[in-house]
């Protein structure tokens, strides 16, 4: 009995010395990371502070591209309320007749159907200059309509400010505006868009090539309103302030300085 006694506190003070190399690995390897988290924590600050700092430099390029090269505003058009001019026309009209014309100008027939237009028609976007504007409502059905026009009409084009040409030219310079916005702040498109004169399986790029039918304008237009909500959402901009026709709208929000998370 004396010699197993010994025998066992001879094997307890081994597991006692190696227990005590385990606890002196285990501080060391608690040291260890205790560095590593002190060297993690430091690095993430560092990467925070070169987001802010990139943040900062995509913010300052894309608000100097959208005020020297693609500005955007909105335009006022004068028009007069159809039911003011025509009460001032006939003293003898009765309200219900001046409500239902106030109603039918805030509606607009779009796409087959009639929407409601909260903004009234009295007011469009501009892109790179007063004179290249889009309709606030979304509704671009004057540019299939001059070109089913344009087929059944033979001759040169002389109609320089026809609707449908600012509407297309407007659409291709929001293209190439949303394609570089897409470069400066590395956020990947959902839709592929073209905005280069170059030759396709499909035809001419979208928007500024030749005439394009009602389905491809109106399948482009929609990948168009997709990539710009795309942007919108990866920004932070705020929900109630979209519309997903509104294009030049949309993008006025995304790049406005008020955008406080522009360029994350």
């Amino acid at each position: 009995d004396t010699e197993g006694l010994q025998r066992i506190k001879e094997e307890n003070q081994k597991h006692y010395r190696r227990a005590q190399r385990h606890q002196e690995k285990k501080e060391k390897i608690q040291r260890h990371n205790r560095k590593l988290g002190d060297l993690v924590e430091k690095k993430t600050y560092d990467l925070k502070t070169q987001y802010e700092h990139l943040a900062k430099l995509r913010r300052t390029h894309i608000l100097e591209l959208t005020s020297v090269i693609f500005p955007i505003q909105e335009v006022k058009t004068s028009m007069r309320d159809p039911a003011d001019v025509s009460s001032e026309s006939d003293n003898a009209m009765t309200s219900s007749t001046v409500s239902k014309l106030a109603e039918a100008r805030r509606t607009t027939y779009l796409s087959g159907r009639w929407v409601c237009d909260d903004h009234n028609g009295d007011t469009s976007i501009s892109i790179t200059g007063p004179w290249i504007i889009l309709p606030n409502n979304g509704d671009y059905s004057a540019y299939y309509s001059w070109v089913e026009e344009k087929k059944t009409t033979q001759g040169p084009d002389m109609e320089h400010n026809n609707p449908a040409h600012t509407i297309s030219a407007a659409l291709c310079y929001a293209t190439q505006l949303v394609n570089t916005l897409s470069l400066i702040l590395d956020v990947n498109l959902p839709k592929k868009l073209c905005n280069r004169q170059v030759k396709t399986q499909q035809g001419n790029h979208e928007f500024c090539g030749e005439n394009l039918s009602r389905h491809r304008f109106t399948r482009a237009v929609k990948k168009l309103n997709a990539n710009i909500l795309h942007l919108c959402f990866s920004q932070h901009v705020n929900l109630d302030l979209l519309h997903p026709l509104h294009t030049l709208r949309n993008l006025m929000y995304l790049v406005s300085p008020d955008t406080e998370n522009l360029g994350r």
